[in-house]
């Protein structure tokens, strides 16, 4: 794959602030979630570079339909990176380019732009807006001189726009001097927390979260620091408690993008303990709340796959890829080709991975990662290794520690190869996640390097956490064990193993 390495040379207890909510409302959160399940199931040069205005002078009408939310609540939602829908950030992108028009020395207005134009770019799977937000948030932070809720504001963005690349060091730079500037403000603390889980500093993640625990934030904020308390605990294998959190989360939801990404969240949260079906089912009660919601529809393809239902994961994963093309999905539609025998139709899916990465690529975006996982399977496995070592020396996360193990393993280093498995998944070392990819690749490589024992013990491991990881990787560890004299009690449907 031709994409140069990104940084070369060349272009159980409550997590709400204050005390626990009563039993009684935490019931009535759990029914409604319940219910929406079963029911409803530098001013003037950067002036230059925005679109034109419209003929009318006036911004471009939203688009968001009858459900549309009020441009304060958007506004409010972006800047907190709390979940907006795609039209409503498009609406918000139009009034605010009319803002700092008129206003060009306005910080507040182009901070509020530079975090639309973040959240935008994330949710469409479309790194074209990162560029835009960088230089929208640059502006800002100039304009804010030497205030400093300001200052803040617009490095909050900044850390949020380096986490969307994949830039872990500049999240964590901004970041901390955000929360310098403003100890007491809630929605410094997630870009921070997402910055140190990147560099794999689970401690630091970890400190940062009680730190947000500890302030008293609003309740219309509680269901994004319930989420952001979700993910550090899924991180250190809490699931309990991060089911929990994310479903309250969910229930509490003050819009349906809000809460379809919640839903998604815990949809994802049961996938990952192979839940088949409770993971459709929370997928597609977010789609019933946002139908074009591309991680949802994702997901639902991933649990109709588990399920032997591939038609339908096929028409879920291209319906997806239709409205987002996220080179993820790409890559993870080839393969359940691959598990089907469709070779040419696998090739079309990587294809479209390429073409995506490159703009993921010209938009600022370190995809290395994805590169290496993509490359170690299916193309240069040694070229994956060269490009996850210098992923692994800039920041050191859990993810690329998996899968550079995993390319060494695909590149028959399979000694040096175990040292990186094992940070992946040693709770000593790493966040403590429990993932069925890791324990399996762990297991692979010690069953190469003649290690029966904990090979058996970690391809069981992964079979136990979720015995429909991947459509091809389950098979294989199924294999693996018979192989090592070994057949897991209770296998899979006969078009799964």
């Amino acid at each position: 794959m031709e994409i140069r390495p990104h940084g070369s040379s060349a272009p159980g207890t409550s997590l709400v602030a204050g005390p626990p909510p009563p039993r009684r409302t935490r019931r009535l959160l759990r029914r409604l979630l319940v219910t929406v399940l079963a029911g409803s199931a530098a001013a003037g040069g950067v002036l230059m570079l925005l679109p034109p205005e419209p003929a009318d002078h006036r911004a471009a009408p939203p688009a968001a339909g009858p459900r549309a939310q009020s441009p304060a609540l958007t506004a409010a939602a972006v800047t907190s990176g709390v979940p907006a829908a795609l039209p409503d950030l498009s609406a918000l992108i139009g009034r605010q380019e009319a803002a700092v028009r008129a206003r060009p020395r306005d910080a507040r207005a182009w901070a509020v732009l530079g975090a639309a134009y973040v959240q935008r770019g994330r949710s469409a799977s479309d790194a074209a807006d990162f560029p835009k937000a960088d230089r929208a948030l640059r502006t800002s932070l100039e304009a804010a001189g030497t205030r400093p809720a300001e200052r803040a504001a617009a490095l909050g963005g900044l850390a949020s726009l380096a986490n969307a690349r994949r830039d872990f060091p500049a999240a964590k730079r901004y970041g901390e001097q955000a929360l310098k500037l403003t100890p007491k403000r809630w929605s410094a603390y997630p870009p921070l927390i997402d910055a140190y889980t990147g560099l794999g500093d689970y401690k630091a993640a970890r400190d940062a979260l009680d730190k947000l625990l500890g302030l008293r934030t609003a309740a219309a904020d509680r269901p994004a620091v319930m989420a952001r308390a979700s993910a550090v605990y899924r991180d250190r294998g809490w699931r309990e408690d991060s089911v929990a959190q994310l479903t309250d989360a969910a229930a509490a939801a003050r819009t349906p993008a809000e809460q379809a990404a919640y839903l998604t969240g815990v949809g994802r949260l049961a996938w990952e303990r192979g839940d088949r079906e409770d993971a459709l089912r929370h997928f597609e009660a977010a789609l019933r709340l946002a139908p074009g919601h591309r991680a949802a529809l994702s997901g639902r393809g991933r649990a109709l796959a588990a399920l032997g239902r591939t038609d339908e994961a096929v028409a879920a994963y291209r319906a997806a890829l239709a409205r987002q093309p996220d080179p993820r999905d790409a890559l993870e539609l080839g393969e359940l080709y691959e598990s089907l025998g469709r070779y040419e139709d696998a090739e079309e899916s990587y294809d479209l991975l390429r073409e995506r990465v490159r703009l993921s690529a010209a938009g600022g975006v370190d995809e290395e990662l994805l590169i290496g996982r993509f490359e170690a399977d299916h193309a240069d496995a040694r070229d994956a290794v060269e490009r996850l070592r210098e992923e692994w020396r800039r920041q050191p996360g859990i993810e690329v520690a998996d899968a550079l193990g995993w390319a060494l393993h695909r590149a028959g280093e399979d000694t040096e190869a175990l040292t990186y498995a094992s940070v992946a998944t040693d709770k000593a070392k790493g966040g403590g996640v429990l993932s069925a990819p890791y324990a399996f690749h762990r297991g692979m490589i010690e069953r190469e390097l003649g290690l029966d024992g904990p090979a058996r013990r970690h391809l069981e491991e992964a079979l136990r956490i979720n015995p429909y990881f991947s459509p091809t990787g389950a098979g294989a560890a199924r294999e693996a064990l018979r192989e090592l004299g070994e057949i897991p009690d209770e296998p899979p449907p006969d078009d799964m193993s």
